[in-house]
């Protein structure tokens, strides 16, 4: 058992809901547009409309983050999250009950707009409750949550692939989101706990103490004290410069924005969303069936999640956050050589052992991506940030990646149509660039907490003695005044 405790790890896989439901909704959409019924239920969309129904959501998802710099502080974490539940209710009741095309896209992209609000702030979260030696583990689950989203996204499209010809092959698998939301939703609405460093930032120390003794149960008495006490004057510094506009955090803060912002694009230009949304498309290409194309999606999610869950519990936290994304990378730009020379060279023949060779870079590729650079992407950029400004800039992070997305995943029937398998090579092109990125520019952000990462990046650390530790022991344990005691300590500095 690691040593954060069963309850920071229960809290925390319940929070990955919100990303379990990005990867089921973004999954799902794989499994319905395979199905002939679903394409004659909808009068024979073309492939404009096929590849709007991923675009859109993506659009969606960059309409979720930009919301998130405009409330997320605002509201809070939980509050947040659970208007989120509440709209990615609604999408799904409009995607399955969807009469027509229009009426499907316009769940879509109500969705998109949900799971793009849940996947900046989760990963906001977890790095927030986790203890700094467990942090890769906590803050992994967000991506543990996606692809098991996906994985039972993939399978009940499969499972429905043997329903009678006619809707509820579609209608079910949309219709098994439904309660995911609700259960979110009722979770944050009763035993979900705030973010201590929240309640930091909006003041609430008796709170914020509260709650990080609960999550942090791991800590024995002067360690919680310790770590609470530079937690809070860190925060409470960062506060102090009152940092209004973006051209101002740009400037105090411009190598961790730009190290957030870049690395949450880095996940799009691997290639990962144009994989998973038209695999189908590569499948076909390959003259395979379509019921198999189903199993092989499944199999393919099930290859994600399980690499995701095994790499999480030992890699991050003991191989390192920036090295995770140098192997992962180095991994991805392999198996995408590979894969570009096995469809090439298989693609248009009858030898079915060179066409399994093809389909065999595929799940080397999800390996990589999944058990190396799914969960460090988005909990690293969101620990590279400091407190006043982590919500927003994740926001603009989280947009960035969408915006991005939306470009590459809309031009991915006509890509595979035009240049076929070198469509590979745009994005091995791209991850090398970033792997030379990340290797000079990125610091290792392993084993610290959120406060010390500012060291890494050149900003002030706030040093505490024994005087703030003491100050805090007498306001964790309740003997006396904690507002009068601080005041004291702060009178007593030159």
């Amino acid at each position: 058992m690691p040593s954060t405790g069963w309850y920071t790890i229960g809290i925390a896989s319940f929070a990955s809901i919100g990303t379990f439901l990005y990867g089921y909704d973004t999954g799902i959409v794989t499994a319905t547009i395979t199905h002939l019924s679903w394409a004659a239920y909808m009068g024979s969309p073309s492939s404009t409309i096929m590849g709007a129904v991923g675009a859109i959501y993506i659009a969606g998802e960059a309409v979720g983050a930009f919301l998130q710099i405009l409330i997320a502080d605002k509201l809070g974490r939980i509050r947040f999250m659970q208007i989120a539940a509440i709209v990615v209710t609604i999408g799904a009741i409009l995607q399955t009950a969807s009469v027509n095309i229009g009426m499907f896209l316009a769940g879509r992209v109500i969705s998109g707009v949900a799971v793009g609000a849940l996947s900046g702030t989760v990963p906001i979260y977890l790095s927030e409750i986790a203890p700094p030696k467990n942090r890769g583990l906590i803050g992994g689950l967000s991506g543990v949550g996606l692809s098991s989203g996906t994985m039972l996204a993939n399978w009940v499209g499969y499972a429905c692939g043997y329903a009678p010809y006619g809707a509820v092959q579609w209608h079910l698998p949309l219709g098994l989101q439904l309660p995911w939301g609700i259960i979110l939703f009722t979770g944050l609405a009763t035993f979900m706990p705030n973010s201590p460093r929240e309640m930091i930032q909006k003041g609430k120390l008796q709170e914020a103490r509260q709650e990080f003794a609960k999550i942090r149960s791991d800590l024995q008495s002067q360690e919680l004290h310790e770590e609470f006490g530079l937690m809070r004057r860190q925060i409470e510094y960062e506060r102090s410069r009152e940092l209004t506009s973006f051209r101002e955090i740009f400037r105090l803060y411009q190598h961790r924005v730009l190290v957030s912002v870049s690395v949450q694009v880095l996940t799009t230009v691997t290639g990962v969303n144009v994989i998973q949304y038209y695999q189908t498309i590569l499948y076909k290409s390959l003259g395979i069936s379509s019921q198999t194309i189903l199993a092989l999606t499944a199999a393919w999610g099930t290859c994600a999640f399980v690499s995701n869950a095994i790499a999480v519990n030992f890699l991050p936290d003991g191989l390192g956050h920036r090295k995770m994304l140098l192997f992962g990378l180095t991994c991805v730009i392999i198996t995408g050589i590979y894969s570009a020379v096995m469809q090439l060279k298989f693609q248009n023949t009858d030898n079915r052992v060179g066409k399994g060779f093809a389909i065999l870079g595929i799940f080397l590729f999800v390996v990589c991506y999944y058990g190396l650079i799914n969960s460090t992407t988005w909990l690293y950029g969101s620990e590279v940030l400091p407190m006043s400004i982590r919500s927003r800039i994740m926001g603009v992070a989280a947009m960035a990646h969408y915006v991005v997305n939306v470009g590459i995943t809309e031009a991915g029937p006509s890509a595979f149509a035009t240049i076929h398998q070198n469509y590979y090579y745009v994005f091995v092109g791209c991850c090398t660039v970033y792997l030379l990125i990340i290797y000079f520019y990125f610091p290792e952000t392993n084993q610290k907490t959120l406060e010390e990462i500012a060291a890494a990046f050149g900003d002030r650390v706030v040093e505490i003695d024994e005087q703030d530790v003491v100050a805090e022991g007498v306001a964790f344990e309740g003997k006396a005044s904690a507002g009068h005691i601080e005041d004291q300590v702060d009178a007593s500095r030159p």
